[in-house]
């Protein structure tokens, strides 16, 4: 089963992978950097207060207690007896009560980080204490020094605030970067990638674009292109096989068809010739169009053709006198003046009638063409009445050899190449066709670029 993520393209995953390692190095280096300063900004304190407790101590083991104690700045300090009553304190501290409980005195001792409320020396905030023994051995005391961490607050919270703003800006400008770098990256795959969208078999001298870095991709650019042209050896070896066979067979099949037209006009074989002439006829059609799309695939013009300018409605009337006789009648709507296009007269005539073949094979009553100009383009319709065709079909009868089930009967059904050398002779005209639902039947819709005649 895909997994939401697997859904993703390949530059979503890879920036979203590079994206959340960024994310997590950064609040693992922000964490640690947090720490990291605000353990030395502690010790900092820490250090300053011991020193100046040490300064004091020197002067109690000496016998100088100064009373009032000194102290420098905003630092506070007590001199506490053993039964932790103010002996001695400087002007900032309180002298009645001590900075420091007997359990606090003692972690401050052992050198443990001890932070006290400044209100026990008429301060907001925090103090943070260190203490020192200090006098005889027989009158013990503490020289106990604190300094306030409103500084020390202040650069924490302005450190912290700073990276909650600064990382995830950060995060977006690498998000940023990783998203045209990987996009950058990914290029050449794109262009392989509308590179093979453009091959469609029309040519067999259509290749890869191969990016002049000697990389992966490059790699497989060349070995893709080394494939295409594997494929293309082997369908030019297909299309000369075709045109070889069709080529041959054409001079047998003419020979069989005379000599059983004349025996039919001289009455021997006892009617076998009657017989086997539709199939000949049907043969050598069959043949004449594998020719004919053999020479089309290798971009080989039919014989006699030329690009002109044609007019569509003559074309179309003249199309159409060939089914005078037909099982159907074919009717020339109207068409447009003024309806020329470029392109070969030939051609588009046998595309045409092929277009037209299909209609009255399939026609209930009659089958219409008709011809408008529209803007810059003008469109050939062909529409019949018959049963139609499912549109999930519409696009598949124009392979090679396609027929329908109830277009199989071997009367009525063709070689299944009307429609596909139809398609074939337009697109080398400029021109498209599609089919589309007559209600009932169905309309054959050719659109060619439309030109001034000069």
């Amino acid at each position: 089963m895909i997994s939401r993520f697997e859904r993703i393209s390949l530059r979503g995953r890879l920036m979203t992978i590079g994206v959340l390692g960024v994310a997590g190095a950064l609040v693992l280096g922000g964490v640690l950097l947090y720490a990291v300063l605000a353990s030395s900004l502690t010790r900092t304190v820490q250090s300053e207060a011991l020193a100046s407790a040490r300064e004091i101590a020197v002067l109690v083991n000496s016998g100088q207690t100064p009373d009032p104690v000194p102290a420098s700045g905003a630092q506070v300090v007590q001199v506490l007896s053993a039964d932790n009553r103010v002996v001695s304190a400087s002007l900032t501290a309180d002298r009645l009560t001590p900075l420091a409980t007997p359990e606090e005195r003692a972690r401050a001792l052992a050198g443990d980080v001890v932070v006290v409320a400044g209100n026990r020396s008429g301060m907001s905030g925090g103090l943070q204490v260190s203490a020192v023994e200090a006098g005889p051995a027989n009158d013990r005391v503490v020289v106990v020094a604190a300094l306030p961490t409103a500084d020390l607050e202040s650069a924490t919270t302005t450190l912290r605030n700073l990276l909650l703003i600064v990382f995830p800006l950060l995060l977006v400008v690498c998000a940023l970067i990783a998203w045209r770098v990987i996009g950058a990256a990914l290029r050449p795959v794109e262009e392989l990638r509308s590179g093979a969208s453009r091959i469609d078999g029309s040519s067999t001298d259509e290749r890869l674009p191969v990016p002049p870095t000697r990389d992966e991709i490059a790699a497989l650019a060349t070995t893709l292109n080394e494939m295409l042209d594997r494929v293309s050896v082997a369908r030019r070896t297909q299309r000369a096989f075709v045109a070889d066979a069709a080529h041959e067979l054409r001079s047998p099949l003419a020979t069989m068809r005379t000599q059983l037209e004349v025996a039919a006009r001289l009455g021997d074989g006892d009617g076998l010739p009657a017989e086997l002439i539709p199939e000949v006829r049907r043969l050598s059609s069959l043949v004449e169009d594998l020719l004919l799309l053999a020479r089309s695939d290798d971009g080989q013009p039919a014989r006699g053709t030329r690009s002109e300018t044609v007019d569509l409605g003559a074309l179309a009337h003249h199309v159409a006198s060939r089914y005078a006789s037909a099982r159907v009648p074919v009717r020339v709507l109207d068409p447009a003046e003024r309806s020329h296009v470029a392109g070969s007269y030939d051609e588009l005539y046998r595309a045409l009638a092929n277009l037209v073949d299909n209609g009255v094979r399939h026609a209930a009553s009659g089958v219409d063409v008709a011809v408008e100009v529209t803007g810059d383009a003008t469109c050939v319709t062909v529409t019949d009445d018959g049963t139609g065709i499912p549109e999930a079909d519409r696009e598949r009868v124009f392979d090679r050899f396609t027929r329908l089930d109830d277009a199989r009967d071997r009367d009525s059904g063709g070689t299944g190449l009307g429609l596909a050398i139809a398609r074939e002779l337009l697109r080398r005209n400029g021109a498209q066709v599609s089919l589309e639902d007559a209600a009932p039947g169905v309309r054959a819709v050719v659109t060619l670029p439309a030109v001034r005649p000069s």
